[in-house]
C-alpha cells in the first residue's frame, strides 16, 4: 500500500487488510456488533486514559514527546481498526456515513451570520 494512493482507498484497503486478518484467525464469531463496540470503547478509553490527568497545555504537546506520541498513534490505530471492523460487520460504509453526518451538523449549527441559533452538537 502506498501513500500516492486516495484516502478513500488506502481506507478500503486497510479495512480489506483487518477483514482478512480475522477471517484468518476465525474470529468471526467473537467479531459482532456487540463485543466491537465494546472494544471500541475500550480503546477510546486507552486513549483518553493518555490525557487524563494532562491539562490542556500538555495535552496540546502530547506528540512533541516520542514516547507519549508513540502511545497515542498506538491507541489512535487501535480506535481505528475496531471502528472500521465494525462498520464492516454492521455493512456501514463509515465515509458515506461521515459525509452525511457532516451534511446534517451543517443544517443544524449554521456558520456565524446564519438564521438558525447555534447548539452544541451534544444536544
Amino acid at each position: 500500500m502506498s501513500d500516492t494512493q486516495p484516502p478513500e482507498e488506502r481506507l478500503y484497503l486497510l479495512q480489506r487488510r483487518l477483514a482478512d486478518f480475522a477471517a484468518a484467525r476465525d474470529w468471526a464469531p467473537y467479531h459482532t456488533p456487540k463485543n466491537l463496540a465494546v472494544a471500541l470503547s475500550v480503546e477510546a478509553s486507552e486513549l483518553v486514559e493518555i490525557f487524563q490527568w494532562l491539562t490542556p497545555e500538555q495535552s496540546a504537546r502530547v506528540m512533541e514527546e516520542p514516547e507519549s506520541a508513540h502511545r497515542v498513534a498506538d491507541e489512535v490505530a487501535d480506535v481505528l481498526a475496531y471502528l472500521l471492523q465494525f462498520c464492516e460487520v454492521l455493512g456501514v460504509d463509515v465515509l458515506d456515513a461521515l459525509a452525511a453526518k457532516i451534511e446534517r451538523n451543517e443544517l443544524r449549527f449554521p456558520a456565524p451570520g446564519g438564521s438558525s441559533q447555534n447548539r452544541h452538537s451534544s444536544e
